[in-house]
């Protein structure tokens, strides 16, 4: 038993899943490594070829070829849609509930009769649609930078509230609400009016406060997301306890409770895998998961080039984590969903992930199969450390 590292591509998908023809037609003929690969040719990661990159998504592109040395396989997932949030609750162990999206201001009535008996001050606010405003420091509204009616935003000022008390009041509406997302973030040196001045209302429906322009991501920025559905309790990080230290890097850090472990955020990619590598040279036993966010940000924004940029630094570092690992450790390399830049639109694309294992003095080609959940990976960590996720996901730490 030594260390489990679990990297996580942030959207980097293999092909669409089955059942995109009936749940997101467009999404049909998805393949983000295709796409990215096929447009930078010369892009360089020999060590994702190694491992099976090609052999996972059953396809060679250009100058990236199937290994013959390589345990590899698939996973689809069990998740609705495709969401970095779900993808990696659902890694964790979590099994996924299909959520409902609405505006906010269908479960203001709601929200606002709960807040007044717990014994909050709670003032509506906007001209379209209302938000909350409760105890002078907070609001509740739609977010506007997601897909419209599938978050809502607790922000909050810093100065006049703590971030428990802060997420205290997001649970309330946790509790109350059945879409995908609540979010509660805040920070310091903002005003009630800094709030209320960035409210918007977009299609006379979605009412909310606009994030940056409330000055809350400026200074003494927290964010906690609170998932639907989402018990914590059966998820990796409070199965391993105290007993395995668990530390999470990366925008896996944002969205994953890790509460007797030690969660790192970082965006830049660089800074990423030079954490990872960190605590990898640190803890001679652990679980590490990290997230590179920076591959999903380029799907986003429908940039092949730079995606394929973020994947080039990815392998380069892989140069110096591969050899500080010994022969009971064993790493693998995943993604929570696709986000591919030549779909023609911008958002998560629903597409199986890779599953690349790379274990020391590994030198035979072995395909594990297709998974059926992310949750598999989640189990066989736990599995590995002598433990069980007891909601979802079927270990293959038999087959390594």
């Amino acid at each position: 038993m030594g260390r489990f590292i679990v990297l996580v591509l942030d959207s980097f998908g293999i092909g669409e899943m089955e059942d995109v023809k009936t749940t997101r037609p467009q999404d049909i003929g998805a393949n983000t490594y295709k796409s990215v690969i096929s447009k930078n040719k010369e892009i360089n990661i020999p060590n994702l070829q190694k491992l099976g990159l090609a052999n996972a998504a059953n396809l060679e592109v250009d100058n990236i070829k199937f290994s013959s040395t390589a345990i590899f396989g698939k996973s689809k997932l069990k998740h609705f849609g495709c969401d970095t949030f779900y993808g990696h609750q659902e890694l964790m162990g979590t099994e996924p509930k299909e959520p409902i999206n609405e505006p906010f201001f269908k479960n203001i009535d709601e929200v606002e009769k709960k807040l007044l008996i717990e014994g909050h001050k709670v003032e509506r606010y906007g001209a379209e649609q209302k938000i909350l405003i409760v105890d002078d420091c907070l609001s509740i509204g739609d977010n506007l930078e997601a897909d419209l009616g599938q978050v809502y935003n607790i922000t909050g000022t810093f100065d006049k509230i703590s971030f428990d008390n802060l997420l205290k009041i997001g649970k309330i509406v946790r509790e109350i609400v059945k879409v995908p997302r609540v979010i509660t973030f805040g920070g310091e040196d903002v005003t009630l009016d800094d709030i209320k001045n960035a409210y918007e209302c977009k299609d006379n429906i979605y009412a909310g406060v606009n994030a940056p322009k409330s000055k809350v991501y400026n200074k003494g920025y927290q964010v906690q997301h609170l998932g639907y559905g989402v018990k914590t309790e059966v998820q990796l990080p409070n199965i391993l306890g105290t007993e395995i230290k668990t530390i999470l890097i990366g925008k896996v850090a944002d969205i994953v409770e890790n509460k007797y472990g030690k969660s790192i955020f970082a965006v830049d990619s660089e800074l990423a895998m030079n954490k990872l590598i960190e605590e990898i040279k640190n803890n001679k036993k652990a679980f590490i998961c990290a997230n590179i966010q920076e591959t999903d940000l380029a799907g986003h924004q429908e940039n092949a080039k730079k995606y394929a940029e973020k994947l080039e630094i990815v392998d380069r570092k892989l140069n110096e984590l591969l050899p500080l690992l010994n022969d009971e450790d064993i790493l693998i390399i995943t993604a929570d969903h696709g986000n591919d830049p030549e779909i023609k639109h911008s958002h998560h694309t629903r597409e199986n992930v890779p599953i690349l294992i790379y274990k020391k003095n590994i030198d035979k080609l072995k395909n594990i199969g297709e998974m059926e959940s992310l949750a598999d990976i989640g189990q066989t960590v736990a599995e590995y450390f002598g433990k069980k996720l007891p909601e979802n996901g079927k270990s293959f730490l038999e087959k390594i």
